[in-house]
This record gives structure tokens, sequence and C-alpha cells, in this order.
């Protein structure tokens, strides 16, 4: 069954999360997903108020930009989320865009090399293992969780080009495409995905892939759906987003999980009007039209 999430959007100010979460939980959506964009809301601490108020709903952070973090850190706050709330954080790493990791002055020479070393670092301290690192970004001497999740948690990463999603294959448990990915480019992204995976000798592990679609409902969804493609430069690009009813919404999402997506991600637009509404119209008209 194709998962089914929305998006607490980060243009909304971190009071409004509560409301919305809740609503999340209780309409019976799979999924809410949290984004720490520079310089909004924190990925973390955003998921541990989201579940910390809510019982079922799984929380995803997608995602925490690597440049931003020591390993060690990531390691710790994902432990201590999976330990509180076992079974329903979802946590992806990547790069972050560039030009606000140069803002805070966190670019680095080789953005793949260090999402490499953190992924490998993280999972096997997730695991529980005991590390001692010396690469080009991640060091770490004779580190060690002392409260390592109690279950094997998944990574994912989040990923675009295609050095970076053959590496999500080999060195994460899940990939995060972007909602300007088309139902052709999860075919694509799924290659080069795989390709990673078999490189690695993990062809027959798990590997969920999530996309984020952007989704617009309501009389002026259209108009709505248009502008933000338009603001990303994606206007001209077939097959992105989708503007309509549940049934139009519930197509659009078969069409991703037809290509490949595990789970759908809703992601509204930037200017939703109603975004306890968005949620609702998710979890109470679009999921049941899914199979």
């Amino acid at each position: 069954m194709t998962g089914l999430g929305a998006v607490f959007r980060p243009q909304l100010p971190p009071e409004r999360l509560r409301s919305v979460v809740r609503l999340a939980d209780e309409s019976g959506l799979d999924q809410l997903w949290l984004w720490e964009d520079c310089f909004r809301e924190g990925g973390i601490s955003t998921a541990a108020a989201a579940l910390a108020w809510t019982e079922r709903v799984r929380i995803g952070v997608g995602l925490l930009p690597v440049p931003l973090r020591n390993v060690a850190l990531t390691a710790m706050e994902a432990a201590s989320l999976h330990r509180m709330f076992p079974g329903r954080p979802i946590l992806a790493v990547g790069h972050g865009v560039q030009d606000w990791m140069g803002q805070v002055g966190a670019r680095v020479e080789s953005p793949v090399t260090l999402l490499r070393e953190h992924l490998g670092a993280l999972r096997a301290l997730l695991a529980g293992e005991r590390l001692t690192r010396d690469g080009r970004y991640v060091r770490l001497d004779d580190v060690a969780l002392d409260w390592p999740p109690a279950a094997a948690v998944p990574v994912l990463a989040g990923a675009t080009g295609p050095r970076s999603l053959r590496l999500a294959g080999e060195a994460a448990d899940g990939t995060v495409l972007t909602s300007s990915t088309s139902p052709d480019g999860v075919r694509a992204a799924r290659l080069l995905i795989d390709e990673g995976r078999t490189s690695a000798g993990r062809a027959a592990d798990p590997h969920e892939v999530v996309v984020y679609l952007l989704a617009a409902t309501g009389p002026d969804a259209a108009a709505r759906l248009r502008t933000e493609l338009a603001a990303e430069g994606l206007a001209s690009v077939p097959d992105l987003g989708v503007a309509g009813d549940a049934d139009a919404v519930a197509k659009a999402v078969q069409r991703l999980a037809d290509a490949g997506a595990d789970t759908v991600v809703l992601q509204s637009t930037g200017d939703e009007p109603d975004p306890e509404g968005f949620v609702r119209f998710a979890a109470e008209q679009v999921r049941p039209l899914l199979p």
C-alpha cells in the first residue's frame, strides 16, 4: 500500500504546528513531514514536539542538512527520538541548499563526500557500533552512543543528482525526492538508486522512496499551483504538481506510486490558506481513494 503524508511547510510559524499535527493524528493521516529550511524551524526540535503531541502519526524530517551537523549530534538526537517514540520518527539527511550553507560558513568543497561519510557514520552509530573515523569531513575518536535505538532504524537521504542518487542507494536506507520529480523522474531515480544498491551489495535490502507532490485544492487551486511552479522556475516542466479535487490528487499520487514511489507526501503551496484543512483533505478525502 502506498503511504500518504502531508508537509507542514516552514513558511508557517512554529506555533501553528500543534494544531496541524494533532489534526493529522486524529484524522488518520499516515505521516506528517517537517523541513529544516534555513532559517526557519529546527528539524529535531519541531519533530520532538510533534511526536509528543500525538499518539500514532509518523513524523518525518526531510531533511537535516549535514553541513550544519556534527554526525555525533545527529546520532544522539535521532537515537533519543527513536527510543522515546519507537517506530514513529523518520529522519532524512542531505546536502542542504548550498547557498544557505555558504551563508552560515558551512559550505564544503565536496558535498557528496561529506554525505557519504556522514551516512556511514550515522548508520553505524545508530546500530550501536563504536567508531573511530578519520575522513575528509567526519572525524570520530572512539565514539559510541550510550543509548542507541533499541531496534534498527532506517536513515533516509535526500537526493536529486545522479551521484547523490547512487550514493543514496549505496549508503542510505531510503531516498527522499523533491516535488520537482515527475513520474518519469521517479523511474529514472529508481534506476540510479538501484545501481548504487547493487554496487554496494545491498540489492536485497529494503529501500523506501519518498516523493513530495505539490498539490492544491479549492476554487483557486490551479492559479496557486501555477504561481508556485513559476516561482520555482518549473512552469515549463511537464507532469509536476496537481490541482483539483480528491480524485485528481489521488490519481496523481497513484502515478507516482506506479513509477516507484513507496510514499507520496502532499506538499501544499506556500500560500495555502487553510493548512489544517489541507491535512484533513489529504487524510479524509484522498487517502480513501488510494488502493
